[in-house]
């Protein structure tokens, strides 16, 4: 009898699944796409209705011949790709490349590979949705013809090997627009004023108040030089205490949603440290399905594609009981569901999730790897809080009047305390906030305090004041950058992760403290880009255009429309860009303090293939080259020799990055890919290297630290962007 032919997209999903559905199946791996647009042309007739010529992926032909020998004795053949729109378009390239026009197809979705899932997916067969087949055709020509007709005016008209995207280049253009507000800025000097107060009657019992307001300042305070400050403490060293006011009110606060593809790639650049294309990696691993002890792989969270917050009804209530369970009845009274906030949500997916509550990060440990189980660990906790109560607080806000100064003016300092009520969700889980932000705490308790109360400094000198300064706009982190792209509708969930990864390949942006500045590279291919090719590079056109191919998805609109729509006014953008200048050269180069050996002339620094080299300025008259070479000023810890910043190689997608070796090579071969610090760790006198932005890290000794306490100097500040 006849075996029915399941086809998916990995060798691992096919296990999984093959296991569920039993012996009357076979199941088979398409190893991912099976036919795309050409390599190396562009394969997109744009005289005939933007018809595309697909041809098959290079090394699936074994994959296709295999398919298509299957399918000749196969009853029914069931298309069991991804529920998005990339897997609805892979299930109907395989069926065109593979000639199964004619056989009996089913399409079946499930967003997570467990048995109840796949059963019921199998109950519930549909046809392939061609609307969402021609949204994610419309979307690959639309990135075919930006890519292929603007990249080569790119190599014309700044430098060979560059590459624009129609969702790239607004990625960048955000990066470089913050740079630039950061170069403008200006900071202003303020100072923070601070008194230390205890109860007149229980001087053991102090707490801080901060001067809010200044009789007679209308407006925000603001306390602008050292002058106004002193005059100030001294005011408040000599004056009378006072409880104006004590306002206490409960604060709610509610959990978190469950992860969607956005939210668990910044949350996991926060609190894991991990870049976009990281996670997803970790993220597909969990959902395909990870063998459990003995047993058989079983796949341990959702469909890891989505922007919805949408969660199964029977997921809410495993989780309803295992809340009860595990913390008691007070901890859940109702499921808790969500509303998508996306503006460009797609179809109606679950949240990412645990495919079982019971499975705890605990209980899966031992089975996964030390990244796997983190990130699930990850989602597991998202999942249980979202459903938790929420948490309480009571929250104390105290005004303290000050008078009797050498002044007679009257100050307002202003006190504040919380004090956790009821934890709720904060049990399990509190979101991570990126650096910089405000922090939420858990209980922060003030004396007690009651309204008409006289209270007195703690010490005659206990009025401070501190010096600060107005701080520029932060650069953008990844999880920064995701969040700003979503937040603006560009791209989408599958996209997040290319487009950080694009950006730095091409050497349009480097990592600064974990955070993005533009490399002078970006800064002149952006600003091109933005005076040639406005609509491409505006926030506003990229997120229509996101929406106009969900209008496809809905089947509001014709995709050839669509395209035709856009094409006319980029047309004619190429056309006038192609007769326009050449930007020069010059702009790329970075000076340097080298001296060419071969004819004397200043060396410069450019950026080619494989990253930074240094180049004679007298090029093409003097040809020579070598590579770059940092001083760090650090010691080699093996010979003593000098350690020197060298720039990698770029490979297998990844860009080239920085590493640091020893300048006597290949004598001495130490090299290190963490920046060396000159200081000498305090503990041994080894090589101490950085390890996040203010911290140190000893290579041979247990010792960690401060940089600025080590250095003596504060942490990395933003800089200026290069003009």
């Amino acid at each position: 009898m006849p075996k029915d032919l399941v086809i998916v997209e990995s060798p691992a999903k096919a296990r999984t699944v093959g296991r569920f559905l039993g012996d009357q199946y076979q199941v088979k791996a398409s190893m991912g796409h099976v036919r795309d647009l050409p390599e190396r042309d562009l394969g997109v007739d744009l005289g005939d209705k933007f018809k595309p010529t697909y041809v098959e992926v290079p090394g699936r032909e074994h994959v296709l011949r295999e398919l298509r020998r299957a399918a000749k004795w196969a009853g029914s053949i069931w298309l069991a790709t991804d529920p998005d729109r990339e897997g609805e378009a892979i299930s109907w390239h395989i069926v065109q490349a593979a000639g199964l026009q004619n056989a009996a197809l089913k399409r079946v979705v499930f967003h997570e590979i467990t048995e109840n899932a796949i059963r019921h997916a199998f109950r519930h067969p549909r046809q392939i949705d061609l609307r969402l087949v021609n949204a994610q055709q419309a979307r690959r020509i639309l990135d075919r013809i930006v890519g292929y007709e603007l990249s080569p005016v790119l190599w014309k008209k700044v430098r060979r090997g560059l590459s624009a995207g129609r969702v790239q280049s607004v990625a960048l253009r955000l990066i470089v627009d913050r740079e630039r507000e950061i170069e403008a800025f200006r900071p202003e000097e303020y100072w923070v004023i601070t008194a230390t107060l205890s109860k007149e009657a229980a001087a053991d019992k102090t707490f801080k108040a901060t001067l809010a307001s200044i009789q007679g300042q209308g407006g925000r305070l603001r306390v602008g030089d050292r002058t106004q400050a002193d005059g100030i403490v001294q005011d408040l060293r000599a004056s009378q205490y006072r409880v104006a006011s004590v306002v206490t009110k409960e604060v709610r606060t509610r959990p978190a949603p469950p992860f969607i593809t956005s939210t668990l790639q910044q949350e996991a650049a926060r609190r894991l440290r991990f870049g976009a294309q990281r996670t997803m990696r970790l993220a597909q691993e969990l959902y395909e399905g990870v063998q459990l002890g003995g047993g058989d792989a079983i796949g341990l969270i959702t469909y890891m594609r989505t922007d919805s917050t949408h969660i199964a009804p029977q997921a809410l209530r495993e989780a309803a009981d295992f809340i009860k369970q595990k913390f008691g009845p007070e901890y859940f009274d109702r499921p808790r569901t969500y509303r998508t906030k996306s503006k460009v949500a797609q179809e109606a997916h679950e949240a990412i999730r645990p495919t079982s509550m019971l499975r705890t990060p605990e209980g899966v440990a031992p089975y996964l790897s030390s990244d796997q189980q983190r990130l699930y660990d990850l989602v597991w906790k998202r999942m249980v809080a979202c459903q938790m109560n929420d948490s309480l607080a009571d929250s104390t806000t105290v005004e303290i009047d000050a008078r009797g100064g050498p002044s007679s003016r009257a100050y307002v300092l202003r006190a504040t305390g919380s004090l956790l009520k009821f934890p709720g969700f904060r049990m399990v889980y509190l979101e991570a906030r990126e650096e910089g932000e405000e922090q939420d705490e858990e209980s922060r308790e003030l004396v007690p305090l009651s309204e008409g109360e006289r209270v007195r400094l703690a010490a005659a000198d206990g009025v401070a004041a501190e010096q600060k300064f107005t701080q520029p706009p932060p650069r953008y982190s990844e999880a920064m950058l995701i969040r700003t792209l979503e937040e603006n509708g560009i791209g989408r969930p599958s996209t997040f992760a290319s487009i950080v990864q694009t950006i730095e390949q091409r050497d349009y942006v480097s990592r600064v403290g974990g955070r993005f500045k533009p490399t002078k590279l970006g800064v002149v291919v952006c600003d091109y880009l933005k005076d040639g090719f406005q609509e491409i590079m505006d926030t506003g056109f990229t997120s229509n255009m996101e929406e106009s191919l969900d209008s496809i998805a809905r089947g509001d609109a014709e995709w050839v429309a669509t395209l035709d729509k856009f094409y006319g006014p980029f047309k004619a953008d190429l056309e006038k860009a192609r007769g326009g200048p050449r930007v020069p050269t010059s702009q790329l180069d970075e000076p340097s303090e080298e001296i060419c050996e071969k004819c004397e002339r200043p060396m410069v620094i450019k950026t080619g293939r494989f990253g930074k080299f240094l180049s004679c300025s007298g090029f093409p008259t003097c040809r020579n080259s070598r590579p770059l070479r940092i001083s760090t000023g650090a010691k080699c810890p093996e010979c003593g020799g000098e350690l020197r910043q060298q720039q990698g190689r770029a490979s297998q997608g990844r860009p080239a990055r920085p590493f640091y070796g020893c300048s006597n090579y290949p004598t001495c071969k130490f090299t290190t890919n963490r920046k060396p610090v000159k200081e000498p760790c305090p503990s041994c006198g080894k090589l101490l290297v950085e390890r996040g932005r203010d911290s140190v890290q000893c290579l041979s000794c247990e010792f960690t630290g401060k940089l600025s306490e080590i250095s003596g100097k504060p942490a990395e500040q933003p800089e200026p962007v290069e003009a």
